[in-house]
């Protein structure tokens, strides 16, 4: 397929996914099945159902198993982002989706057959457990303070060990676990629910989209088999960075969507809403609001383009994804600030989903690392660069 026909094929894609969630989805916004941990199984599975019969179930992967460019899927994630429950209901949602596309780039084929497969279907929602408590100085940023273990037992490796803000664990089919083996990080694949994985309580966090929230969790003598080993015993960051990049994209990808729609409801609100003898937008406080909130949509989706292009180049554009992480989440942090401000007591009200896109974009500063982290690392290869060129 050429670059031109996979963009023309994300583009009627995208068109299809963005009347979907506008007339399918977007009423499920007010279903009281949406809790403060995300939207329950039950909402899962029927938006999912009508995703389905739309043909827009994810819709990013192809039967064959072939994907689209990362920068067509740019343009159909931007579509399901309009509304908050868009990336579930399509499944493109986090952590699914970058953990379907690390399972579809390196796991064999048993492998795919019974973790992958599944997620793909729609039929199953997966974890990442990597992330432990800062309490006990565990992994977080930094993955090579990881604390969990895992032992080798015969045919079987024993984990052991604490996990938290692990998005996701609360309903989950298929779990992937980072733990420290002899030989170094490793990533296993584990059936889910298990019993040696125990989830001591799902935390209470600003964002509200993800189903079964963020936990905390124990693993007692989790046994797993060895051909559950994604890859080898210590391959675990280097599988990792497969993932890496391309999630920090998507996760930019979706937002943008969501920014999107705060802004197209603030736009509406400052047009018709009367004040001081005239329509809000024509006082230029809130005019000039509105015309930032323009230039920082299209200074993230050129941002995005660019960052997806050099993905699709076959660069792993780690530095690239750093770059457009830090730039797109700070410019959607201020696109949903200035939806709240221009709407006022409304726009702080969940009687409008402005009040939701601010608390999820807040969160979104921090996934995958937060601005000051990318910041440094990019500052180390500043200084790499600079004492290369001495």
């Amino acid at each position: 397929m050429t670059d031109t026909d996979d963009l023309k094929r994300g583009e009627e894609i995208a068109a299809t996914a963005a009347q979907f969630v506008r007339e399918e989805i977007i009423p499920f916004e007010k279903d009281a099945r949406c809790g403060g941990h995300g939207p329950d199984e039950s909402l899962v599975q029927e938006m999912r159902a009508l995703a389905r019969k739309a043909g827009v179930l994810t819709p990013h992967i192809f039967e064959d198993g072939s994907h689209l460019s990362h920068r067509s899927t740019a343009i159909v994630f931007r579509a399901a982002g309009y509304s908050p429950l868009g990336p579930v209901a399509v499944n493109i949602a986090a952590p699914d989706e970058g953990n379907m596309f690390l399972l579809g780039r390196a796991a064999t084929p048993m492998q795919k057959d019974r973790f992958l497969a599944p997620l793909i279907g729609g039929d199953a929602r997966s974890a990442f457990f990597m992330t432990e408590p800062a309490e006990g100085g565990g992994a977080g940023s930094d993955p090579s303070m990881l604390m969990t273990t895992a032992r080798q037992d015969g045919n079987e490796w024993v984990i052991n060990g604490t996990k938290k803000f692990i998005t996701g664990c609360d309903g989950a089919k298929v779990g992937i676990v980072m733990a420290k083996a002899e030989e170094g990080a490793t990533i296993f694949l584990v059936d889910l629910p298990d019993d040696a994985i125990r989830t001591v309580r799902v935390l209470d966090t600003i964002d509200s989209s993800m189903p079964g929230g963020h936990a905390v969790v124990e693993i007692e003598n989790l046994r797993v088999p060895g051909d559950h080993i994604l890859g080898a015993p210590g391959e675990g960051f280097k599988l990792a960075q497969i993932r890496l990049a391309p999630a920090r994209l998507t996760h930019c990808m979706r937002w943008l969507g969501a920014c999107d729609r705060a802004n197209d409801e603030a736009v509406r609100y400052a047009v018709k809403r009367q004040a001081f003898g005239k329509a809000l937008i024509d006082h230029e406080g809130v005019g000039f609001m509105l015309a930032e909130n323009k230039i920082d949509l299209k200074q993230s989706e050129l941002m995005i383009d660019w960052c997806a292009g050099e993905l699709d180049k076959g660069s792993t554009a780690t530095t690239e994804s750093s770059m457009a992480k830090v730039a797109v989440s700070e410019a959607l942090m201020r696109i949903a600030d200035r939806c709240v401000q221009v709407m006022g007591g409304s726009g702080v009200s969940g009687d409008h989903v402005v009040e939701q896109v601010f608390r999820e974009v807040r969160a979104f500063r921090i996934y995958d690392g937060p601005t000051e982290v990318h910041k440094w690392s990019l500052a180390k290869k500043i200084k790499r660069e600079a004492e290369s060129r001495a």
